[in-house]
């Protein structure tokens, strides 16, 4: 569950560096839809099943969506005192039990409308969506100043 949160807060980026790198420009509503198609289609929702449980699950990335944004907007500068680092990591902390509370209210939901198992693979299918659409920009030639921050640092072991 916790592979999905963090999948989900670095696709954000990802999908609009793909828009930024000539790409086309990243469709939110295509995105979405992609998502949806590839949930059905691997959880093998019935018709009747995708239409009680998309509103739900659209709902629930609603309220995702805007942790995901006050953790994001928080990563991106670091505090300049221990105090502040402190309090950082405990609003941290608080978005991330909002965001597993959120999980669980929409979760109990779900099963009303799916057994288990579909449930079980409609969250498989999402990870592994997610993981399709971050694969491709990890395997992509980073720039001159990111490859020079991912190299190792030599030692006597990888020399």
């Amino acid at each position: 569950m916790k592979r999905i949160v963090i999948t989900l807060i670095m696709l954000l980026p990802l999908c609009l560096a793909m828009a930024q790198e000539g790409k086309g420009k990243f469709s939110p509503e295509k995105f979405q839809a992609d998502l949806e198609q590839y949930i059905t289609s691997r959880a093998k929702l019935s018709k009747k099943e995708s239409e009680a449980f998309l509103p739900i699950y659209r709902e629930m990335q609603k309220k995702q969506r805007e942790l995901f944004r006050q953790q994001r907007r928080m990563a991106r500068n670091k505090p300049t005192t221990s105090e502040e680092c402190e309090q950082a990591i405990r609003k941290y902390d608080e978005i991330e039990v909002k965001l597993k509370k959120i999980q669980q209210e929409y979760h109990n939901r779900m099963l009303d409308i799916l057994n288990p198992s579909k449930l079980f693979d409609v969250m498989k299918a999402e990870g592994e969506f997610y993981r399709k659409q971050v694969r491709p920009q990890a395997d992509k030639p980073q720039p001159k100043d990111k490859q020079h921050e991912q190299q190792k640092p030599k030692t006597k072991h990888n020399r």
